[in-house]
């Protein structure tokens, strides 16, 4: 593994911006901007670095769907969610429809802002690729069936082109696939949800979404520790605050900021992607969210390696 996409960050729905928002974006760019001159495009790309990520970019409004680039020539991606469209475009422009590919889709759960990008894959529609969808709900084939049913859709399910294929998944159990070693984990969240931990040679990242983590039972703190354990990159359900979630979205099925801190400290992970962003939430609340998760790290660590600390956007890529 040498890369880790994201196509889609958040969580319950997709979300658009609004004419506000790209109003109140212009306006911040244009306050910051008085009385500056810029000679030619390259001195405004260093102008709009300086600006605050709410104003210069977005985290974006697709649901769940991130790709690992493994070592081998098969294709990875976690969840089906809406971000699923601009990764089959992007796979599309990179091959085309005379070069068949081998795709491994890794469902966490069965809920709809997971599964709604399929139907809007476009290799799935290609004769010669392969998708290989893995995943541990009995129901995994027939809930993808189900939605591509009219009057659900308008294109059924039976047209698609490329063979498609659905392995069960056993949890704890590590399946090698292309190179890979991926073990998946129940977690607390309506209907089952399961992480998985991809594991190579040299590198480790962990998806953990649509899980509620409560670290007051010993038992299960020391299981998640170890599934997270010494991981380059732990892709996290941090939709909530802390307070939001041992009090008014208690048993909600979702995670917090603070307790991805605390488990990827404790299990000595070396960063920590914050994922499934609220769907109420903006820019300037989810970059503020970042800051304080980065304070907060900064004041319990102690004398561990610092967890470096990043909040997943649409369109990011980071090099493992």
């Amino acid at each position: 593994m040498n890369e880790v996409i994201f196509w889609g960050t958040r969580g319950s729905l997709p979300v658009a911006l609004t004419y506000r928002d790209i109003r109140e974006k212009i306006i911040g760019a244009l306050i910051a901007a008085n009385g500056k001159t810029f000679k030619n495009h390259a001195a405004l790309d260093q102008f709009v670095d300086t600006l605050p990520f709410a104003i210069s970019g977005t985290f974006g409004g697709n649901s769940a769907c991130v790709e690992i680039v493994g070592d081998g020539p098969e294709h990875f991606i976690c969840d089906m969610g809406s971000g699923a469209r601009p990764l089959g475009q992007a796979k599309m422009a990179q091959f085309g429809v005379a070069n068949p590919q081998t795709y491994h889709i890794f469902i966490s759960h069965l809920h709809w802002d997971h599964l709604m990008g399929f139907p809007y894959f476009a290799p799935m529609y290609i004769p010669g690729n392969r998708i290989v969808v893995h995943g541990c709900h009995p129901k995994l084939e027939e809930s993808i069936r189900q939605q591509m049913q009219a009057p659900n859709f308008p294109v059924d399910y039976a047209q698609a082109g490329a063979r498609i294929e659905f392995q069960l998944m056993t949890p704890d159990k590590p399946h090698y696939i292309d190179g890979l070693n991926v073990t998946p984990k129940l977690q607390h969240h309506a209907g089952d949800s399961y992480g998985f931990r991809f594991d190579s040679l040299k590198r480790t990242v962990v998806y953990s979404t649509d899980s509620e983590h409560k670290l007051d039972n010993p038992g299960e703190y020391e299981s998640l520790v170890k599934f997270f354990a010494k991981a380059d990159l732990v892709i996290f359900d941090a939709m909530y605050s802390l307070a939001e979630a041992v009090s008014v979205k208690a048993d909600w099925g979702h995670s917090s900021n603070v307790v991805g801190v605390e488990l990827c400290l404790a299990a000595a992970a070396r960063r920590l992607a914050l994922f499934h962003h609220e769907p109420m939430h903006d820019d300037k609340q989810l970059s503020r969210l970042e800051a304080e998760t980065r304070r907060l790290e900064q004041i319990t660590r102690g004398s561990q390696r610092p967890l470096d600390i990043i909040s997943a956007y649409d369109g990011l890529s980071i090099s493992l």
